[in-house]
């Protein structure tokens, strides 16, 4: 199949790093795109970069990045041919990628079809698949449950599992099945109790969602957050993935902070299980769930890891990552590096053919993603809102740092989205030396700012420092 990319207009909707990445991805290419921004961002360095490399044609001011009207009429203005969605936002929209590509004047959507997200989107559903293919997932109702008796029976048989683990207090979740955001969810530790917890949330369901559904699950504690990179062209046919990597060092509000690429290291470290096998066996199992659902671009499926060895299916991301950056660096196709996953989706999004196998992909040495933040670690990891006077770091071969933030000019955070700062992406041939450029980039960066009572800039730094010599350890 050939595709003339010079045809394609891609409208990037989305902002800061990601959007960089996707103007980038796009220039190397060769394919015309166009970006949208608001008024807060008209200083960030996606904006810049449209304009230095599209002109004023390349940019369109809107309201807001969450309007589908807005983003389509732009979309119609400028020509293009493809909506490429980064990630958040409508990244995975099922309602906005079937709207994308099924409108009167049809465009492309970058990124899995809408039936894929949708499907997969559904974590009732997405269980369901898991456990037809013998996939683990975290052991409780694949359904929703509306009968007491029922409810009960499954909540005394995770109670059984968990003794049997070896738990010393176990408990199960009560969730309302069509809740949200942690919504309508309790523990419990003492099955006597079961009844009564599970009468409230049922009665709390029908109040909130007219749905008294209730889902029973296992919380699981002290465990490894792994996931598995995969890649599949629109045949749906030949997946492939990009290898491992570890999510576990993250903020008490459970959002990731260090990403290390790939997910365990058995080659330095200890583990009391088979670390290979079980990279192996969480990235079989992906690959099944993708070709049984013909998946059509680029997904994460994401994993937990108990001490013991033990993994269970969480969920599936049907979008590029933020952290797609650490698995592309330790990979090679046919033993070429730089392997860019944003290029890769918008190539395979156009229609391009995948054009190589898992054989010709391979692995070599480590990488560490560090997100740099301005925040309060100390207090809850709090959002830090000011002004950045000093951005800055020394050039090396090992690493790669993607920004929106411009370092020659003061930058004022918007305060209207996340502070987020940075992606700064580390390579190593083995952890160790990894894990010493590491704390080396680290150590050389200059970051500086404050806010408008003159207190300083409050970031992450430290915070990665600390945690860098506890990468890959239980």
């Amino acid at each position: 199949m050939t595709v003339e990319r010079k045809e394609h207009k891609v409208l990037i909707a989305n902002r800061g790093e990601i959007a960089v990445r996707i103007v980038q991805a796009c220039r190397k290419l060769g394919v015309d795109f166009v970006c949208v921004y608001t008024g807060e961002d008209a200083a960030s360095g996606h904006v810049r970069i449209a304009r230095e490399s599209g002109g004023e044609k390349s940019l369109f001011r809107v309201a807001s990045y969450h309007d589908a009207n807005e983003i389509l009429s732009v979309a119609d203005e400028a020509g293009a041919t493809a909506i490429h969605p980064g990630y958040g936002f409508f990244a995975e929209d099922f309602r906005f990628a079937r709207r994308v590509t099924t409108r009167e004047r049809k465009l492309l959507f970058i990124g899995p079809s809408w039936r894929v997200i949708r499907d997969l989107g559904d974590k009732i559903n997405t269980k369901r698949l898991a456990r037809g293919l013998g996939v683990p997932t975290v052991p409780g109702s694949d359904r929703p449950i509306y009968d007491e008796m029922e409810a009960e029976k499954v909540a005394r048989s995770l109670f059984d599992f968990q003794i049997q683990q070896g738990v010393s207090r176990p408990l199960v979740l009560v969730k309302a099945s069509a809740g949200g955001g942690g919504m309508g969810i309790e523990e419990v530790y003492d099955i006597d109790q079961f009844r009564s917890v599970y009468r409230r949330i049922r009665n709390y369901a029908l109040r909130q969602f007219k749905d008294e559904g209730v889902l029973i699950e296992q919380r699981i504690r002290d465990f490894n957050h792994l996931e598995v990179q995969i890649v599949s062209d629109r045949s749906g046919k030949n997946p492939v993935h990009f290898g491992t990597r570890n999510c576990s060092i993250q903020s008490t509000g459970l959002q990731k902070r260090i990403e290390v690429a790939p997910g365990f290291d058995p080659s330095s470290i200890h583990y009391d299980f088979d670390a290979a096998k079980l990279l192996n066996d969480i990235t079989e199992h992906s690959l099944a769930m993708a070709r049984k659902v013909g998946y059509d671009n680029v997904g994460t499926w994401e994993w937990i890891v108990t001490r013991d060895g033990s993994p269970f299916l969480m969920e599936v991301n049907t979008r590029i990552q933020v952290e797609n950056g650490v698995s592309a660096r330790i990979s090679s196709v046919r033993g070429e590096g730089g392997v860019d996953l944003v290029a890769e989706q918008i190539r395979i999004g156009l229609g391009e053919p995948l054009g190589y196998t898992q054989e010709d992909i391979s692995f070599a040495g480590v990488g560490i993603e560090y997100r740099l933040i301005a925040e309060d670690p100390d207090n809850r990891f709090t959002p830090w809102v000011g002004r950045i006077d000093a951005f800055g770091w020394p050039e090396h071969p090992w690493l790669t740092l993607h920004t929106h933030v411009p370092t020659e000019e003061s930058y004022e955070i918007p305060t209207e989205f996340d502070p987020n700062l940075a992606l700064a992406i580390v390579w190593g041939e083995n952890l160790e030396q990894a894990k010493q450029r590491g704390a080396q980039f680290l150590d050389e960066l200059t970051l500086e700012g404050q806010n408008q009572l003159g207190d300083e800039l409050k970031s992450n730094i430290r915070f990665l420092r600390t945690n860098t010599d506890r990468i890959l350890r239980f």
